[in-house]
């Protein structure tokens, strides 16, 4: 103790490492370095979405996958958040149930105001950008691609996050293997026409999940349909594709 009650400096490199001696980096004597989860579990594959003329829609399979075992068949990966926003997840199933508590506590919060106003499909987007790039800063990232797509304000919405924070808007949007199958035929037909009718949305909807559930040995051939509109959003399901695999047979090359 120093004249006048001061207290003494600490010793330099005090708590590091002493020299010519090993040191723990745990974060307390005896414990192990701070580690991450960087390897998926349970996982869901592709979403899809597409703008329609006064909507929107979203579909996703209800297939949980256990690296490559087909673990559950009956797990829901759309989330309808208020009246005018929903939100599909592909990836680590854990994380998208972490996002869906979060949220859901959002919009109990924001109701609770009872302001009249309510989260927007922009602003959830622009809230969830925010989210991924923090967690991907942190090296614990959420391992999730979602897509939002709502009405809002009389204008449709559909919009991308990853887990790296990457995000953008465009009028259909395709996750996991979707993005290489069914993303190019959705594209395709709005290119021939750029205005699709709610029943033509649902049908080229319907065609691509039955090419990934051809195509794609992660998906399922139950999913769930969540169109938003002017009056609301609206989640059908569980839904059944019908399958034909009577030339299934004749395929061949791929053994």
């Amino acid at each position: 103790m120093e004249a006048g009650g001061a207290r003494a400096p600490p010793p330099f490199w005090a708590g590091g490492p002493a020299p010519g001696q090993a040191h723990s980096h745990g974060t307390a004597a005896g414990t192990q370095p701070l580690s991450r989860t960087t390897t998926p579990m349970v996982t869901g594959t592709s979403v899809l979405g597409v703008k329609f003329a006064g909507g929107v829609l979203l579909a996703a399979d209800m297939m949980g996958s256990y690296g490559s075992l087909a673990r559950f068949r009956n797990i829901s990966r759309l989330l309808r958040v208020n009246d005018s926003t929903v939100l599909g997840a592909s990836g680590d199933y854990a994380d998208f149930q972490y996002l869906a508590q979060i949220i859901d506590q959002m919009v109990i919060d924001e109701e609770l105001l009872g302001d009249g106003h309510s989260y927007s499909p922009k602003a959830i987007h622009s809230w969830l950008t925010r989210v991924m790039y923090n967690r991907r800063s942190k090296i614990n990232p959420l391992w999730n691609t979602v897509v939002i797509g709502g009405y809002y304000n009389g204008e449709s919405f559909l919009g991308y996050v990853d887990m790296l924070g990457v995000a953008y808007e465009a009028p259909t949007l395709a996750t996991g293997y979707g993005a290489f199958l069914a993303q190019p035929l959705m594209r395709e037909v709005l290119e021939k026409k750029p205005t699709l009718t709610k029943e033509e949305a649902r049908s080229l909807i319907e065609r691509c999940m039955k090419i990934l559930y051809y195509r794609d040995a992660r998906s399922f051939n139950r999913y769930e349909i969540a169109i938003a509109t002017e009056k609301g959003v609206e989640v059908e399901g569980p839904l059944t594709l019908e399958a034909n695999w009577d030339i299934a047979n004749l395929v061949s090359g791929f053994e």
